[in-house]
């Protein structure tokens, strides 16, 4: 996956003329923080070279991330299509520019992040947008602003900077928010994982409806030290691969979220494929989670007729109809 022209010309044009050495040494002092899952009381991203480290590191990974969980969504409830957006802990309108290339119908917007520097960088990118984007300043632990409900709320990477006390408060906040659907998304990381599990819960306990991943809203039936993720491959231009100091021209993000619906939505069925698949002469075996609420490793062969083809083509994280499913 890449990022979509507009976003890409955009950040191509706030990095030219950069300095490497010291946008490579911003990148990875970025990245020890969120990899560390710092929580210091500083913001991750305090001036404008580590915004632009973010652009050229980070962007197109999370991007990839939360454009494939909406995409999940709209396998599920393709006819939702969202006019208006609220975004909490925007960064440069990752989940902006994700949604505005998921749901061509959206138009409108409200963003609210805390970092100065991360957040002129969103009002400049998003600048391109053809509709209203109202940026402002927020601190969601602190001073939850005060906002219009919207069809679409969204918070994307963002819970691995809170404490982790404060996980369910701030879903039933955006909760609250949602007219619509609301997408919570963090890293494919055990902790990650715990923390969508909080938010899951909280979410089925105010009477969400789950949309995705999950083809249930049943207890989660992975155990530790088992946690879900997927992942998205991601296409690293010239400049991502410098400041990353790799060579190979790509890389996978893994990730993970809840997304939950105010309405209930017909769905035909189906299992979520969990890990990759593996493949073998004549069969495909494959670990489910189940719209039963039960996690199963199978072995469909070429016996299965139709539903084997399906399994021959199927990803890790696509949706598997199988008949007993239907």
């Amino acid at each position: 996956m890449e990022l979509p022209a507009l976003l890409k010309s955009a950040v191509e044009r706030m990095l030219e003329n950069q300095p490497l050495d010291p946008l490579m040494k911003a990148a990875e002092r970025l990245s020890k923080r969120y990899r560390g899952e710092v929580r210091d009381g500083q913001l991750h991203i305090s001036d404008e070279l580590a915004a632009r480290a973010y652009l050229a590191a980070r962007l197109p990974a999370t991007f990839a991330a939360v454009r494939a969980a909406m995409e999940m969504v709209t396998e599920i409830d393709p006819d939702f299509s969202p006019k208006s957006l609220v975004d909490l802990g925007s960064g440069p309108g990752t989940a902006l520019w994700a949604a505005a290339d998921c749901w061509p119908d959206l138009d409108q917007a409200v963003l609210v992040e805390a970092s100065p520097a991360i957040r002129a960088v969103g009002k400049t990118l998003s600048a391109a947008l053809p509709f209203a984007c109202v940026w402002q300043a927020g601190d969601i632990i602190k001073a939850f602003p005060d906002l219009v409900k919207a069809d679409l709320v969204t918070l994307a990477y963002v819970l691995d900077e809170l404490p982790v006390d404060a996980v369910a408060s701030i879903t039933q906040r955006l909760w609250a928010l949602t007219e619509g659907t609301v997408i919570i998304v963090e890293p494919g990381t055990p902790a990650g994982w715990q923390r969508i599990l909080t938010a899951r819960q909280t979410l089925i306990d105010a009477g969400a409806h789950v949309l995705a991943p999950c083809p249930h809203g049943q207890s989660c039936p992975i155990v530790s030290p088992d946690w879900c993720h997927f992942a998205r491959r991601v296409a690293r231009s010239r400049l991502h691969r410098q400041v990353k100091q790799g060579e190979v021209p790509w890389e996978d993000e893994k990730y993970i979220f809840i997304a939950a619906s105010r309405q209930p939505v017909a769905s035909a069925g189906g299992a979520r494929v969990l890990v990759p698949p593996r493949l073998a002469r004549g069969m495909a075996k494959l670990k489910l989670c189940r719209p039963d609420g039960k996690v199963e490793e199978t072995v469909i062969s070429r016996r299965d007729g139709e539903v084997f083809k399906q399994a021959r083509r199927a990803d890790w994280g696509d949706l598997l109809v199988l008949e007993d499913d239907a």
